[in-house]
């Protein structure tokens, strides 16, 4: 994770100094949604979710964060660094929760938590579907490994989510199956609190609908819907959002 954080910080320096504006981009935004669901699972209720980041070519940087506006507590900055090859893009990714005044951000020691991801994403050309693999590969032990047998064996929580995007007239549809393809310790647990997925299990189930709301002549303000089922934790969520 500490190498992910410094080709971050590389990354930025070379591209403040890159001379060709025709390829390159730089992002920034906000979310503000009603409750913080990330492949099924509750995360954290109303939420301010600001992102930034910046593209050259293929290649593309990211910072994304979450924090709890009724004060909770909860807070999250993610880093992200990924590569983008006609239908592919390969990405690492460096998630990071604690709560406020936590601190020990750098701590990369065996009980850090941090979890480095790794993913594959796979868009096809003729329709709008998309399948993403994703992998933890290090990390955090309480999320990364499982007992079995009186033994504590590695788990690699692994996700895979297929998505289909359609419209209705002004509106933006899109569908999502998530699955947990194997036992993957206390990452994608059942409903049992520390519970843990023993095999393959459907946790996610989303339905998500984009449209713009026109305020003025110029501004159209983005806002969306989501209905979110986990049949593996028997949960349901409602969620909407603007974005900024």
């Amino acid at each position: 994770m500490r190498l992910l954080l410094s080709a971050f910080l590389i990354f930025l320096t070379w591209i403040a100094r890159a001379e060709d504006e025709a390829n390159n981009a730089f992002s920034i935004g906000a979310d503000l949604v009603s409750t913080y669901v990330w492949r099924g699972s509750y995360q954290a209720g109303t939420s301010f979710q600001p992102t930034m980041g910046y593209s050259l070519g293929g290649f593309s940087v990211d910072v994304w964060g979450s924090v709890d506006i009724a004060g909770f507590g909860y807070k999250e900055v993610d880093f992200s660094a990924s590569y983008t090859h006609k239908n592919f893009t390969a990405g690492l990714s460096d998630y990071w929760v604690g709560g406020e005044m936590s601190y020990h951000y750098f701590d990369y020691s065996k009980t850090t938590i941090h979890l480095l991801e790794a993913s594959l994403l796979y868009r096809c050309e003729r329709i709008p579907l998309s399948v993403g693999w994703y992998a933890i590969v290090a990390g955090d032990e309480w999320y990364t490994k499982y007992e079995k047998k009186g033994k504590t064996k590695k788990a690699f929580p692994a996700y895979l989510e297929t998505s289909y995007t359609f419209y209705l007239k002004d509106v933006s549809l899109e569908t999502s199956v998530g699955v947990s393809p194997w036992q993957s310790s206390r990452f994608y647990n059942r409903y049992e609190e520390g519970g843990q997925t023993d095999g393959f299990a459907v946790i996610n189930l989303s339905l998500k609908a984009c449209k713009e709301i026109r305020i003025t002549d110029r501004y159209c303000l983005p806002v969306f819907g989501q209905l979110i089922l986990n049949p593996a934790k028997e949960d349901v969520f409602l969620v909407f959002g603007i974005k900024f």
